[in-house]
């Protein structure tokens, strides 16, 4: 807990000055007042977070974090925890979706093992985080201990220290891998939007009828069994939640203490975002939305972190893909706010 609570210590508001600064660079510029939208807010939320108008975002880095969920167990996914580590190698040799779009944003990608039942090589190059080999069948107990959820926090935020040995990280965007792992993300909005079950839940890797009913049984279970209790988001996690799901926690809160944005992607990384978000209300101000997936529950998980999504490509994927696509989006506001000339800048006069 001593990591944990002295790296919320550490997160500072952004600079309102610049980020005022940056404001009336934007009405200021020769277009129609608010004519580029959502980007302008980005770019103007980046000039507070860095102190400066002309933002480089030179190091982007996308961290996948994986592990298993207890909760297949009730037959909740369409795939066996089995692909959990054949795809952490997939990602290792650069062979997945997010290899893919995160190279056409100039990202690296890292990837983290908080949780997969598997024993990878020490030589392996991911962060070998483990907190367990998967997670405990929250439809029978809790899924894990309230130090675990604990320690999975912190290996996020131990993640980002680590990054950052190596060189400055400028932007850092959030993905998961974790076969089951829709299910304790749709039972952590669940707790916190008090809706029901059968209004937040979706299809995941894409189950039939009967397997979507056997996860909102599973979801209503857990949670009337276990009884999270939304004001302690560690008990939330410890309740229902996953060890990849604490780690992109973590990761978040690990970002707003090292002062650079972060880029949620879909379900499971705005499920650890929310979390994030409760466990320290300031990492907020460093929080993007990549995108809106048609995970149904992702669409309330954005409202309650007041988030609006940069993008809506109907993806349901993971792995960081749509933080990968944001990151480009994100890269062009920081040019808008610089580089775009005000009138004054290009002579036009009484065009205002």
């Amino acid at each position: 807990m001593d990591l944990l609570q002295k790296t919320i210590n550490r997160i500072k508001e952004p600079d309102l000055k610049f980020y005022e600064a940056a404001k009336e660079r934007l009405r200021q510029q020769a277009r129609p007042a608010g004519s580029l939208g959502l980007l302008e807010e980005v770019g103007a939320r980046l000039a507070g977070i860095f102190s400066t108008l002309d933002v480089r975002l030179k190091n982007k880095i996308v961290v996948t974090c994986a592990g298993d969920h207890g909760i297949c167990e009730e037959g909740v996914s369409l795939f066996p925890s089995e692909v959990t580590p054949q795809m952490v190698y997939n990602f290792v040799n650069d062979g997945a979706s997010i290899n893919v779009l995160a190279r056409h944003a100039g990202a690296k990608v890292c990837v983290a093992d908080l949780g997969v039942d598997h024993d990878f090589d020490p030589d392996l190059p991911i962060f070998h985080k483990k907190v367990g080999k998967s997670t405990r069948n929250f439809a029978k107990g809790p899924a894990m201990t309230r130090d675990e959820a604990i320690r999975s926090v912190e290996a996020g935020i131990e993640i980002v220290e680590e990054l950052f040995q190596d060189s400055a990280v400028d932007i850092l965007g959030t993905g998961d891998m974790g076969i089951g792992n829709t299910t304790p993300s749709t039972a952590i909005i669940a707790v916190y939007s008090r809706l029901p079950v059968s209004r937040l839940v979706g299809r995941g890797t894409g189950v039939d009828d009967l397997g979507l009913e056997r996860k909102i049984k599973a979801i209503e279970t857990g949670i009337e069994l276990n009884r999270p209790d939304p004001s302690d988001p560690l008990d939330v996690l410890a309740k229902i939640g996953g060890f990849e799901i604490g780690g992109l926690a973590g990761l978040v809160i690990g970002a707003a203490a090292r002062s650079i944005p972060v880029i949620c992607d879909g379900l499971i990384s705005t499920a650890g975002a929310l979390l994030a978000c409760e466990i320290s209300p300031p990492a907020r101000q460093y929080l993007f939305a990549g995108h809106n997936s048609v995970e149904t529950g992702h669409r309330y998980m954005l409202d309650h972190l007041e988030l609006k999504p940069l993008l809506d490509l109907k993806f349901r994927l993971g792995e960081g893909t749509g933080a990968a696509l944001a990151i480009e989006l994100i890269d062009a506001a920081t040019r808008i706010l610089f580089e775009i000339k005000t009138f004054d800048e290009v002579a036009i006069r009484d065009a205002q």
